[in-house]
């Protein structure tokens, strides 16, 4: 591979070496220092892989022009990269084949995991759209087979284009591409050999550049290096589970853990379109994706989102204006007092779908129950990450909720009855049934009492 990367026109090469480190397994290693900043690498565009150099094949090119709509960016990646392996007896890509033949022949992505392997982290967002996209996949290629194998047997035979192999391209193309925006919001995926074999550091800076008017890829020096040392760069502020979903790896600790709070609402609530329309001017959708994480467990943007949520028609004025200056806050007790309660019940229940619960998996990991490296503890180090990050969630929508209860009105006093004042010596008073704490002469009290009673007794019964 190194002999045509240099024919092509890459730098940087007799700097760099291809190794293996304890920690990251194959990596990248500095022959000699470098300065942070320091340019160490260019990829040319005529090496690179891209859709559009996938167009340009004069074999593939037509084929892929010709179905409609257009094959989504990854599939045409997946199969250029298969279709070069498959042209062994071609020499037009021979050269290609050399970096084919550099790509892991296994990937450790989470939907390469057997069942009991995953089910480490069942109750996480990784277990449920590790699911969900091995459907996926499954109905992608399906669709492959009709639209394009079928059609075409004499280009994509099936000994070489199977659902496998199809797999195994597509994991290549997610664990080893590149993403960049360019001018007007377009953007570009790529795969560039050599580059591809780069590690992450999470705490390396953006240091790979695309150069759009020549298509070339260049790399920096995230920081100094000495000779022998790995280089790496940095693929972004990604948690566990987005690293082992789409790149096969885990980061032990990871300071950027979060999960993915969706938060939706019925279309046949009340006031929705309303609703709908303030959540557009807070910079909100009617469904919305909202990380938590442990630097930020409850964002204020959830709580806005449930605020609207949670409004009766009283309240939309205040929260136009809200809106209109910025001025974020609750719209009143009740209303906070139902967000924060129904936070509190709602992460509880997904802290309890958690397959092995937070106490017991630091215990396991602390014992070695898991091979260190190996996919179930892989696994686990998602399930650790997403539920330390509820866990702060629920202790933070919880304090908030007792704060609310702190600011309301006194409580009246335990010998009277909280709608008409009669105490104990005149009527026999009962405790509320939820509260247990504010007490009514009767069951006319205590109704016409319950719309004013209402935070109040949630905030109460969530306190005990």
């Amino acid at each position: 591979m190194d002999a045509w990367l240099k024919k092509s026109g890459a730098v940087g090469l007799s700097d760099l070496d291809l190794a293996d480190f304890p920690e990251t397994g194959r990596g990248v290693k500095a022959q000699r220092p470098f300065k942070a900043g320091e340019r160490i690498l260019t990829i040319p565009a005529n090496c690179i892989w891209t859709a559009k150099a996938a167009y340009a094949d004069p074999i593939l090119g037509p084929v892929l022009q010709s179905v409609q709509p257009p094959l989504s960016v990854e599939d045409i990646l997946a199969l250029y990269i298969l279709f070069v392996r498959s042209r062994v007896d071609d020499p037009a890509y021979a050269e290609r084949q050399t970096h084919v033949a550099m790509l892991p022949s296994e990937h450790t992505l989470s939907m390469f995991f057997t069942d009991e392997e995953l089910r480490v982290c069942a109750g996480s967002s990784l277990y449920t759209l590790t699911t969900h996209l091995r459907g996926r996949v499954g109905d992608d290629y399906k669709k492959l087979l009709t639209r394009l194998f079928m059609r075409h047997r004499d280009l994509f035979p099936l000994d070489k284009f199977s659902f496998q192999d199809y797999k195994w391209a597509l994991s290549s193309v997610w664990s080893r591409s590149m993403d960049f925006t360019i001018a007007k919001g377009n953007s570009v995926r790529l795969m560039a050999p050599f580059a591809d074999m780069l590690n992450h550091a999470s705490d390396a800076k953006q240091c790979h550049a695309y150069d759009p008017s020549t298509g070339d890829l260049s790399i920096l020096a995230c920081r100094d290096y000495q000779a022998g040392d790995q280089v790496f760069i940095h693929y972004g502020n990604i948690a566990n589970g987005r690293l082992l979903r789409l790149y096969g790896f885990v980061l032990p600790d990871n300071p950027n853990d979060n999960y993915e709070l969706v938060l939706q609402t019925s279309s046949m609530a009340p006031l929705y379109e309303q609703k709908q329309r303030l959540w557009k001017l807070a910079g909100l959708d009617e469904v919305s994706t909202i990380p938590l994480t442990l630097k930020n467990p409850l964002p204020e943007s959830v709580l806005r989102y449930l605020r609207i949520q949670r409004l009766d028609e009283s309240e939309l004025g205040t929260m136009t204006m809200q809106i209109a200056t910025e001025s974020y806050k609750k719209i009143s007790d009740e209303n906070e007092s139902q967000i924060l309660q129904f936070l509190s019940e709602s992460i509880g229940a997904l802290l309890g779908g958690f397959e092995v619960p937070l106490e017991k998996l630091e215990v396991q990991l602390a014992e070695g129950l898991y091979s260190p490296g190996s996919n179930a503890w892989a696994a686990a180090q998602v399930s650790l990450g997403e539920q330390r990050v509820l866990k702060a969630a629920k202790a933070k929508a919880d304090a908030l909720l007792a704060s609310v209860a702190d600011g309301d009105a006194p409580l009246p006093p335990s010998n009277q009855c909280a709608k008409c004042g009669k105490d104990s010596k005149a009527a026999r008073l009962m405790a509320c049934g939820k509260c247990k704490t504010v007490k009514y002469c009767g069951r006319e009290c205590q109704v016409a009492h319950f719309k004013e009673h209402k935070a109040l007794c949630r905030s109460l019964s969530a306190s005990k």
